[in-house]
């Protein structure tokens, strides 16, 4: 039986992936850039893809998909508010800050959905659980690990490179992660040192 723990961090998984469709959804509607829209429906597709492994990974670990936790329910809220701020950003800002809004809170969102999945490939790996609950586990993460880092580090560049255009300043659309395919926070480290190489 699993601890208490795995299944919090597997409840929060499938609702952080559910809570990133809204999500995803709302900011494509934001998006004034086609590169970054283009972007974002496959980043969306591949979310709802994600909560398709969870809910197999769920199926193998016999574990109910629509149990609430607090956890969970605080996370339903989070999704909420970034849908409100998006949508806010769209009927109050000046053409082109919606979008650096919803780069924001793709960011947001990201952060916490990288989180769950770099600790569903450690517990996948030396969590002390049962050969089965291992398996399962890394089929899903190996699944999803390298989207979910593009989806991170790639939409940091763009919120980066849309706040330097705001300010006035040359940026590099689509950023430096985009065009150089990152899927590492090395890689993300060493395109954004090289952005200014793609200015000159």
């Amino acid at each position: 039986m699993l601890k208490p723990s795995v299944k919090e961090l597997l409840l929060q998984a499938i609702e952080t992936e559910r809570g990133g469709q809204q999500i995803y959804t709302a900011a494509i509607e934001c998006a004034s850039t086609a590169e970054l829209r283009e972007e974002w429906q496959k980043y969306l597709e591949e979310t709802e893809n994600h909560e398709r492994v969870l809910m197999d990974t769920f199926s193998a670990l016999g574990l109910d998909p629509e149990e609430m936790s607090p956890g969970r329910l605080i996370l339903q809220s989070k999704a909420k508010s970034l849908v409100t701020a998006m949508t806010e950003a769209k009927m109050r800002l000046p053409q082109g800050m919606p979008e650096l809004v919803a780069a924001e809170c793709v960011v947001e969102a990201e952060s916490k959905d990288h989180m769950n999945w770099e600790l569903i490939g450690r517990l996948a790996q030396d969590g002390g659980l049962s050969p089965d609950e291992s398996r399962a586990l890394m089929a899903a993460h190996e699944q999803v690990e390298d989207q979910e880092d593009e989806h991170l580090y790639h939409t940091m560049g763009w919120a980066r490179e849309l706040w330097i255009k705001n300010l006035g300043m040359p940026a590099v659309i689509p950023p430096p992660e985009e065009q150089q395919k990152v899927t590492t926070k090395m890689g993300a480290a060493r395109a954004e040192q090289e952005r200014e190489q793609l200015l000159n």
